[in-house]
């Protein structure tokens, strides 16, 4: 199954949604600007608001610190009307209810591709993948994953400051040995979407990732990302050169 059969399959997946799921716009309270900042977000603003407030008052440099504190104040208003004038500005609602679409993926989202070769049959590796309570295992961002049914489960990952995001993902296509398709459903800390497909190449098997997904701080999240951690890329990386490892020594070897 190519790429563009996968996205056609999510697109009747939201379709099928949109007809058991009740959509609501924008919450408006009298008097009041829209909310269009998630759940989520709010709490990273406000984390991030108050952490800029006490580094700018501390500064010795009087402008540097009054801009670094006034930046902190406009992260605490968003966390606490929800509402961002950028946001708006951008037609971008992070807020929305009901799964990410294929256009908040390319408007707001990340996307990475990459790929190892394994020496081990795609049966083993794609019985292995299949489990998802095995991915924390060399995924790193991964706190667990739990098995909620054969198709769907639920994912915690570790983000920033000791902060956890949780969501369900359902898998959307699944062929024995060659492809497994998921995608985040509604309410989602993190909007996601991914395949891995296991070819076989000889005596190897080449375990390709596509994985888009909406940074928890909306298209900020990228920025909030690199302060943070790596780059999406080198991180996907990463985790499958130790799959790689995990399944070629049996353990993965870690950088002194």
């Amino acid at each position: 199954m190519t790429q563009t059969e996968i996205t056609a399959a999510m697109t009747r997946h939201d379709e099928l949604s949109a007809a058991t799921t009740r959509r609501t716009d924008m919450a408006r309270e009298p008097g009041r600007s829209p909310v269009n900042v998630r759940t989520t977000e709010r709490a990273l603003a406000g984390l991030a608001g108050v952490g800029l407030i006490i580094y700018g008052l501390g500064r010795s440099n009087v402008l540097v610190g009054l801009g670094l504190a006034a930046a902190g104040g406009a992260l605490l208003y968003r966390s606490k009307t929800g509402y961002c004038p950028l946001y708006n500005k951008m037609g971008v609602n992070t807020a929305r209810q009901g799964s990410a679409t294929a256009t908040d993926y390319f408007e707001q989202g990340v996307h990475v591709q990459c790929a190892y070769l394994v020496a081990r049959p795609a049966a083993d590796l794609y019985t292995f993948w299949r489990a998802f309570e095995n991915l924390p295992r060399f995924m790193k961002h991964l706190d667990r994953v739990e098995a909620l049914g054969d198709t769907r489960s639920r994912w915690t990952a570790k983000g920033p400051m000791g902060q956890k995001f949780s969501w369900v993902a359902e898998i959307i296509h699944d062929q024995p040995n060659e492809l497994i398709a998921w995608r985040s459903m509604p309410g989602a800390d993190v909007d996601n979407a991914g395949t891995v497909r296991f070819i076989e190449r000889g005596e190897e098997t080449e375990v390709s990732v596509t994985l888009d997904y909406i940074p928890p701080a909306g298209a900020v999240g990228k920025v909030i990302a690199q302060l943070f951690g790596k780059e999406p890329h080198q991180t996907i990386d990463e985790d499958l050169r130790r799959f790689k490892q995990l399944h070629e020594a049996g353990e993965v070897t870690r950088a002194k």
